[in-house]
């Protein structure tokens, strides 16, 4: 099922959401300036977060206990997409469910949602691959997270899906709940079946980063709330 819409309608400009949007479209931008494959590949090795550096900053000596640069990965990686359809897919969602949970934290609280929920999705990634020699990056874990804040907010908010059969493609209006539940539970499944293979952690090659999906999501659920997630927002307290 694709999403295309959500009956959630907004009463603020979501300057955050469309910001965030607009920096990953320029950085892939910048991604297609590169003059060579090798240049790019040298570009993810040094801005995505490959779990073999990361789990060698963790054991460095006792004067450098870890490397900033490494950890600077768990944010950079989220703004670095390995292809045109990894990007699309996430703008797509960023931009049916980002603004929502915009309007109801906050500009600022929703940045930090944001952005912790990507890290800590890295790290669940980083968890299960830690000597993995393979970049992780895009920003699906960190949209994860507000698709779980989202869910627990707005359940039963119906979502404009398409669903493929075969030459035809079904238009469906579903609760949010059923939605993003199934996907929940899909990048848990695909999660638990990685186990028993080696993973490839979100490159153009095919590899899903299954678990940063699904702790990105978990992470949002729980931060969402901490941050304010069931408060009255802003816009409902402050004049324009």
């Amino acid at each position: 099922m694709v999403p295309i819409r959500d009956e959630n309608p907004v009463q603020i400009t979501p300057y955050i959401t469309y910001g965030l949007i607009i920096l990953n479209i320029s950085v892939f931008l910048y991604e297609l300036t590169l003059p060579s494959p090798m240049a790019l590949t040298v570009f993810f090795r040094t801005w995505a977060v490959v779990p073999e550096q990361l789990t060698e900053s963790f054991l460095g000596s006792q004067t450098i206990p870890f490397d900033i640069h490494e950890w600077l990965t768990l944010f950079t990686s989220q703004f670095i997409h390995a292809g045109f359809l990894h990007l699309a897919g996430n703008m797509l969602y960023l931009w049916i469910f980002g603004n929502n949970v915009e309007e109801q934290l906050g500009r600022i609280r929703f940045l930090i949602l944001y952005l912790t929920c990507g890290a800590l999705a890295a790290l669940a990634q980083w968890y299960f691959g830690m000597f993995s020699e393979v970049p992780s990056l895009g920003a699906s874990g960190a949209i994860a997270g507000v698709m779980g804040a989202y869910i627990f907010k707005f359940p039963t908010v119906r979502i404009l899906t398409i669903v493929p059969l075969g030459f035809f493609f079904l238009p469906l209006r579903v609760p949010a709940l059923f939605y993003l539940g199934i996907w929940f539970m899909q990048q848990a499944a695909y999660g638990l079946a990685s186990l028993s293979v080696p993973t490839n952690v979100g490159m153009a090659d095919g590899g899903i980063a299954y678990w940063a999906h699904a702790g990105g999501f978990v992470f949002g659920a729980i931060l969402g709330p901490a941050l304010g997630l069931f408060d009255q927002s802003e816009e409902e307290t402050q004049p324009l």
